[in-house]
């Protein structure tokens, strides 16, 4: 059995440092939205997928608290957990369990507590992600440290500058405080990137996605189901590529590019029948992983919106605005809307659903023009990685 699966609803917490609510009110945030939008009761729910990392936060088992709190109890649960990318593995888990015949509906949720945990134990808890003996354990190396590489390479290779590195916090910011849910809602200058402290040069605080708290929820079923229910304008997913690459950098050949988004893409642009020359002319607006600035930079090449050396550019003729070639990060990314690890991959499929149905804030919404939208989610420094279409057809 092979069927088309659509996004019928969807729903984002406010995101940033959400010590005014537990876990489960958290959750619920979402979720809430998500069953209000889809027209379902959570009675119809055949199963539900939780994505969450949670070494930082209080609950061991999630998704079994979750169950009982969302009225969920005696439906069939997971948990998945692919670092950064956990949001996305839990899509791709519902997506083939509706594709193959063995759910008609199926909610995934997104969620961490991560300031449950102090910024120093939850920066060294990601430092492990990496390979732990290898690189964390011998040299130290943090997220920040390891994404630094990857900006010294890539500035020396192309002669780009930190203040090109910059242009990614701005316009994230800029787009950051038109959304009501993101963590951070106000807009940044160059000149404010450039004066933050460094992290690991030449990465600064404003060059880095911040510790945040959130929840995200989408609602997918199947083709049978949302004709028979009279469900209207659901999304598609046209598609969902996937990659893995090493979890020791040094065994990498280069740090100009993510070898796993890039082999991600190509799957997924083949699935949907789309010409990699002409992704930018399909596409109307993306959804990348800019978990530090020169993230979203190595998103641009690696996904083939833009040639190689040619990110900096992009971002200085704003053809990453809304205008321009290709809208990208309009949620803010997960450099202004934040990044709560379990979440931000469902909360991108959240992102491009209110995209593409025109329900983004005025300010913030894109010129939908071919009904096609793709995220790009990112697990430790290329981990893992997916590429995700999504489409009104």
């Amino acid at each position: 059995m092979d069927r088309k699966v659509g996004i019928i609803g969807v729903g984002s917490s406010r995101f940033g440092i959400r010590n005014d609510v537990n876990f489960s009110e958290l959750a619920f945030e979402s979720f809430k939205q998500a069953l209000d939008d889809s027209g379902i009761e959570a009675k119809d729910i055949e199963y539900y997928v939780v994505s969450n990392v949670g070494i930082w936060s209080s609950e061991e088992l999630p998704a079994i608290t979750l169950g009982e709190s969302l009225n969920l109890v005696g439906k069939g649960s997971l948990r998945v957990e692919a670092a950064c990318a956990s949001g996305s593995a839990g899509v791709k888990t519902a997506y083939e369990m509706v594709k193959s015949g063995n759910a008609d509906v199926v909610l995934v949720l997104g969620i961490e507590k991560m300031n449950e945990s102090q910024t120093p134990n939850v920066v060294e808890l990601i430092g492990r992600a990496g390979n732990y003996f290898w690189e964390f354990e011998n040299f130290g190396l943090t997220f920040p440290g390891y994404y630094a590489l990857y900006a010294t390479a890539y500035m020396n290779e192309y002669q780009a500058k930190e203040e090109d590195l910059c242009k990614v916090a701005v316009k994230n910011h800029y787009y950051g405080a038109r959304n009501p849910n993101a963590h951070f809602q106000k807009e940044v200058t160059i000149e404010d990137c450039m004066n933050s402290k460094y992290v690991a040069w030449p990465l600064k605080l404003l060059d880095s996605s911040p510790i945040t708290d959130g929840s995200a929820s989408i609602i997918v079923a199947s083709e049978d189901y949302i004709r028979k229910n009279g469900i209207k304008e659901p999304v598609w997913i046209k598609s969902i590529g996937y990659s893995t690459d090493t979890s020791n950098l040094s065994k990498r050949s280069n740090f100009l590019s993510l070898r796993s988004t890039v082999e991600a893409a190509e799957i997924a642009y083949k699935k949907a029948n789309l010409n990699k020359d002409e992704i930018t002319k399909k596409i109307d607006v993306a959804e990348v992983h800019d978990c530090f600035t020169i993230a979203e930079i190595l998103a641009y090449e690696d996904l083939g919106l833009f040639p190689r050396g040619e990110g900096i550019k992009a971002l200085k003729d704003k053809q990453t605005y809304i205008g321009g070639k290709i809208p990208v990060n309009l949620s803010g990314g997960l450099k202004a809307k934040g990044h709560p690890i379990g979440a931000t991959g469902v909360s991108m499929m959240v992102e491009l659903t209110k995209q593409l149905k025109y329900k983004a804030e005025k300010q913030r919404q894109a010129d939908i023009k071919n009904g096609i939208a793709l995220a790009h989610n990112v697990g430790g420094t290329g981990h893992y990685a997916y590429v995700t279409i999504l489409s009104l057809n």
